[in-house]
């Protein structure tokens, strides 16, 4: 084994044991710092495979303005800094169901590929990669942004109370003043 081996096995083992403490811990801020250092290590992961312009990618989209939004969501909606009694469920079902996906999808592969060789492309620059992008991927990272774009106006909506609420269960503007303005 090589150093650049044993750093892309280091690497993969911090995502990893990242992505684990990312879905179990009780705490919704630490998982989303966890969640940056998993996509960190993925980063570094690329860095190591010579992918550059992708581990750089992978930083500023990802590291940076996914975690982002989802902090700010989680700002938005007044979640629970600390831990949380919601968070509290067992682990088994969804340990069965992730274990039984992984073991049917490598069942899948070895099926469809009995150890034969694949060969490769050529190694790829920026240009093939912008080509790429932007002419066979624009529709899904733009139907991305869109998801994206909705998931902060959902978050928005759900922070806000009074947004959907019925104008029967509206307060009166006497009602309004004698309170105050508090609800």
């Amino acid at each position: 084994m090589t150093g650049a081996d044993l750093l892309l096995l280091a690497l993969g083992a911090v995502a990893f044991g990242a992505g684990v403490l990312v879905v179990t811990t009780k705490h919704l801020v630490r998982a989303g710092l966890y969640l940056v250092v998993c996509l960190g290590a993925l980063a570094g992961d690329y860095l190591v495979l010579g992918a550059e312009l992708v581990a750089w990618v992978q930083v500023l989209i990802y590291v940076g303005a996914v975690v982002v939004l989802l902090l700010f969501a989680v700002m938005l909606t007044r979640a629970p800094i600390g831990a949380s009694d919601d968070l509290d469920r067992p682990g088994w079902p969804a340990a069965l169901i992730g274990g039984g996906a992984g073991l049917g999808l490598s069942v899948l592969l070895v099926d469809a590929y009995r150890w034969s060789t694949v060969a490769l492309p050529g190694a790829g620059t920026a240009e093939r990669l912008g080509e790429q992008i932007f002419q066979s991927w624009v529709l899904p990272f733009e139907v991305l942004s869109v998801l994206l774009l909705s998931a902060l106006v959902g978050a928005v909506v759900l922070s806000r109370p009074d947004i959907g609420r019925r104008a029967a269960d509206a307060p009166t503007p006497a009602e309004e003043l004698a309170s105050g303005g508090r609800r």
